[in-house]
């Protein structure tokens, strides 16, 4: 039988917590704790191994052969406390789920169905984590994502809960400003409003009957934002290309209007995404079988 005691598997946990963290100090801020507590208890786990595992400097921590052996058994430890819960827990579901997403996402298409998913599982509390830039899920220890596009990871798992295409829409001020574009070279003339994604080329890309379109906008305003960019086309700053389903509202209320509706783009596909496991927790089962049933984007 081994001679580690199960404290062992705390501390464990708490190493692992350092190095997927960075630093003891951004450690002790997610275990509400204090810097110096953490590094004592790596180095009691070291002490307890008999192996150092960080080799410490005033500005970085490097793993030593032994961490890297040590961490890999370190990140098992969820999935194993994971089965773990599985295996027992036959109650209604219950605990922490955490999801992230980006704005326009939360606002306009999860909180709707917020309270129906609250209501039915009255105890899973949701972590509902907004970011107009991906998180790593894995190593920031969150279960779920709402993403476009599927995860490039092999270890990520992707649900399609919708796609459609983007489509051109300015504002009612920009169109009585500039008129309607009846060709292609009086809508590259137009102030643009563009996603930071898209900066990297240069160019947005549509298609007309199959064939591609080209468009190379010379007065753009960038923004990494969805939502933002959004309310700057109401605004009237410039033409975008949105998504129909995120600004239904807009357009019911005539503060936008989709412009060029022969043009389209590429197929764009949102996925759930999350770990993958051999088994999941039943919140989190649960809150993966509602949204893919939910027809958020509806």
């Amino acid at each position: 039988m081994s001679t580690i005691d199960l404290n062992a598997l705390k501390l464990l946990a708490i190493f692992a917590t350092v190095v997927d963290m960075g630093s003891f100090a951004q450690a002790a801020r997610k275990l509400a704790t204090s810097r110096s507590r953490v590094s004592e208890q790596v180095s009691q786990l070291e002490t307890m191994l008999g192996v150092r595992l960080l080799q410490r400097s005033t500005r970085q921590l490097t793993l030593t052969r032994e961490g890297r052996d040590i961490l890999a058994q370190a990140h098992s430890l969820h999935a194993i406390l994971d089965d773990v819960e599985v295996l027992l827990d036959n109650k209604e579901p219950h605990g922490m789920v955490s999801i992230t997403m980006t704005h326009d996402t939360a606002h306009k298409f999860l909180l709707p169905k917020l309270s129906e998913l609250t209501a039915r599982y009255p105890k899973i509390q949701l972590n509902i984590i907004v970011d107009d830039d991906k998180r790593d899920i894995i190593n920031d220890q969150i279960d779920l994502a709402i993403r476009v596009g599927f995860p490039k990871d092999s270890a990520l798992i992707a649900r399609q809960l919708h796609q459609e295409c983007f489509k051109l829409y300015a504002s009612p001020k920009l169109i009585a400003l500039h008129g309607l574009p009846s060709k292609d070279t009086q809508l590259n003339q137009l102030p643009w409003l563009l996603l930071e994604q898209a900066k990297s080329t240069g160019m947005t890309q549509f298609y007309r009957s199959g064939e591609a379109v080209n468009f190379t906008p010379t007065q753009v305003h960038w923004c990494n934002s969805p939502m933002l960019l959004q309310q700057m086309t109401v605004s009237g700053l410039g033409v975008a290309q949105l998504l129909p389903s995120t600004v239904k509202q807009e357009v019911e209320r005539g503060e936008l209007q989709m412009i060029c509706p022969e043009l389209s783009s590429e197929q764009l596909v949102f996925s759930l995404i999350y770990p993958s496991r051999k088994q999941i927790p039943p919140r989190t089962r649960a809150v993966i079988d509602y949204l893919l049933e939910a027809n958020l984007f509806g």
